[in-house]
């Protein structure tokens, strides 16, 4: 799948969305913060941060047992830079 169809998909749902701006505009958030500020079961939360994980538009690194997320503002940017074009 294209990069931009991954994008998209992981944008269609908007549990996604909102952990994606939040993360964006808390900057690095931990996971368990994530989980704890949506109203979201555990298993559920993971998958969404998966999705946006292997869409490119979250970046995850370990710190020490902790995984730390930030949001990767330029690949949405860059996408939605590309599809927007074709509507000017």
């Amino acid at each position: 799948m294209k990069i931009a169809d991954e994008v998209f998909a992981a944008l269609a749902h908007p549990m996604r969305r909102q952990i994606l701006l939040s993360i964006h505009l808390r900057g690095k958030t931990r996971a368990g913060d994530i989980a704890a500020r949506f109203d979201c079961a555990w298993p559920t939360t993971s998958r969404h941060l998966s999705t946006l994980v292997e869409s490119g538009l979250l970046r995850v690194e370990k710190q020490g047992r902790e995984r730390v997320y930030t949001c990767n503002s330029a690949l949405l940017s860059d996408v939605l830079g590309r599809w927007a074009v074709h509507f000017k």
